[in-house]
């Protein structure tokens, strides 16, 4: 086995290893809002270090494969794509912390019939799915997963345009939880950022794969 290969292989397994401490993160933060679980809360902000500290490993490790051992073809696409998704993968883990923190502000939980209106379950069963379906295509090499992913985000960004109509509509009728209903329409923004985040992920996963660039297409074009 060359240099090359031990060095992109160590790589691929950091990668493999931030993609699962991610998706974790976003699972445990749904635990945090559904169950008002403000230990779990803490937790979650606790292993957010430890994220940032792989993002920088990971960052590093490219940087010294592309200066030492000059990638060529699938290599460079490789070392490129992990450049692209290692941030994406720590904006979502920012996500993550942000939603567990609005949740330690409040004194009581959020409303269930403002969670059931404005979907949050289902937007955060949505974005794990797109989270586990990224590691599958990346630890498979499959695209066809990677691609189903990009379809995925697209009911995120449906649930996320109504958001802001049905959180205004149920506050008119629940004054009172006005604060709340503004912290659950965040957690839909949060959200939605994250399905963005894992979107990118996916398009990059298509780019090292296939050396097709899928950013800015136009829809059905992938």
């Amino acid at each position: 086995m060359s240099h090359i290969d031990i060095e992109t292989g160590r790589l691929r397994e950091t990668l493999k290893e931030l993609m699962m401490l991610t998706t974790q993160q976003i699972r445990k933060s749904q635990d945090v809002v559904f169950n008002f679980d403000k230990e779990l809360a803490r937790e979650v902000i606790f292993y957010e270090k430890h994220i940032n500290s792989l993002e920088l490993k990971i960052d590093r490790d490219c940087e010294n494969i592309l200066a030492l051992l000059n990638p060529v073809a699938v290599d460079l696409r490789f070392i490129l794509a992990t450049l692209k998704i290692n941030p994406s993968l720590e904006r979502i883990a920012d996500n993550a912390e942000s939603m567990v923190r609005y949740v330690l502000e409040m004194k009581e939980p959020y409303d269930s019939e403002l969670m059931r209106q404005i979907k949050l379950r289902e937007m955060f069963d949505i974005a794990l799915s797109m989270l586990s379906d990224v590691y599958t295509a990346f630890t498979t090499e499959d695209t066809r997963i990677a691609r189903n992913v990009l379809l995925k985000d697209d009911l995120l960004d449906e649930i996320n345009m109504v958001a802001a109509h049905t959180a205004e509509a149920f506050i008119k009728k629940n004054s009172a939880l006005t604060y709340q209903s503004l912290f659950v329409l965040s957690n839909v923004r949060k959200l939605e950022r994250v399905g963005d985040q894992t979107k990118n992920i996916a398009e990059e996963i298509i780019f090292y794969l296939e050396a097709r660039v899928l950013k800015h297409s136009k829809p059905g074009g992938i």
